[in-house]
């Protein structure tokens, strides 16, 4: 369209300056002054149709650059430093459905290490951390059970986006659990041995061993149940730091939580489980008559 203009200007300058070279001839011919003339009307309608056109086409090269500067895939010929280009990410619906998990995935790994700092420095209560570390923990199990495909590793994908999160890492990967579960005990004025206490421990034992034995493998259905066992016993105040069924029930949630939900134990993996739940339950059973002592 630019090119047009220009070119019926062209054309028009052309044309007034035959009308002008033309009356020179005239003149040079003694012709009369009034003959030679241009008609003053004609004059200013051939000035006033090259000053419309001038208009015109500066309005429609205005027009053009105003709609090309709306266009993100437009750019000047001399300002290449103004580029405005639309990128994405993802071609189809699938791949879009993976960015928005990866984001998701970043926000649980940011969140936690944000709870993590905020319980240490005692911004938040007890009370208050619990619930929301046991919701992000099962968010995060979750989620990395959908990619496990394509995430088999959760340090790699936090190495990949530069993610400096080492709280976050050992509380969703290593340990699994709460702070307040891992590290309870009972109040110092407390003397936790109550046989409603001990009621409870025994009821999640005998809860875990079922659990196997109607087989019960998957993670999301072992791992609760071995986090409760653990919270209980943590409550016993008397129970030694060391003692091996709170060792053990450590280890396997650790184990655990390096596993997607949907994945299940194997075979041996589920028999040494039984065989430490048991030896646990009969250590503790053991304990009992001196826990009082």
């Amino acid at each position: 369209m630019v090119m047009v203009t220009i070119e019926i200007i062209v054309v028009l300058v052309l044309v007034a300056l035959v009308m002008v070279a033309t009356e020179m001839k005239m003149v040079q011919s003694g012709k009369s002054k009034s003959s030679i003339l241009p008609d003053p009307c004609k004059l200013s309608l051939s000035l006033s149709s090259i000053r419309s056109v001038d208009f015109l086409s500066k309005d429609i090269i205005c027009k053009q650059e105003t709609s090309n500067a709306r266009d993100p895939f437009y750019f000047s010929k001399g300002d290449h430093n103004s580029i405005s280009m639309e990128v994405k990410l993802w071609n189809d619906k699938r791949d879009r459905e993976m960015y928005d998990n990866f984001a998701d995935l970043y926000a649980i790994i940011k969140t936690t290490e944000k709870l993590e700092k905020a319980y240490v420095r005692d911004l938040i209560s007890s009370v208050e951390y619990e619930p929301e570390c046991l919701k992000l923990l099962a968010q995060f199990k979750t989620l990395t059970s959908t990619l496990k495909v394509i995430v088999p590793s959760v340090d790699r994908f936090m190495d990949t986006y530069k993610m400096d999160c080492p709280a976050a890492l050992n509380r969703l990967v290593t340990s699994g659990v709460p702070a307040t579960v891992e590290h309870r005990q009972a109040s110092a004025g407390a003397n936790n041995t109550s046989a409603a206490t001990v009621a409870e421990c025994v009821q999640y034992f005998i809860t875990a061993m079922d659990t196997l034995k109607l087989n019960m493998y998957a993670v999301d259905q072992v791992h609760p149940v071995l986090a409760d066992l653990l919270a209980a016993l943590n409550k016993l105040s008397i129970l030694p730091p060391d003692f091996e069924g709170r060792v053990k029930m450590k280890e396997w949630i650790a184990r655990l939580s390096k596993m997607g939900a949907a994945d299940e134990l194997t075979e041996q993996q589920s028999r040494q489980l039984h065989f430490d739940l048991e030896s646990s339950y009969n250590l503790f059973m053991a304990a009992l008559p001196n826990l009082g002592s």
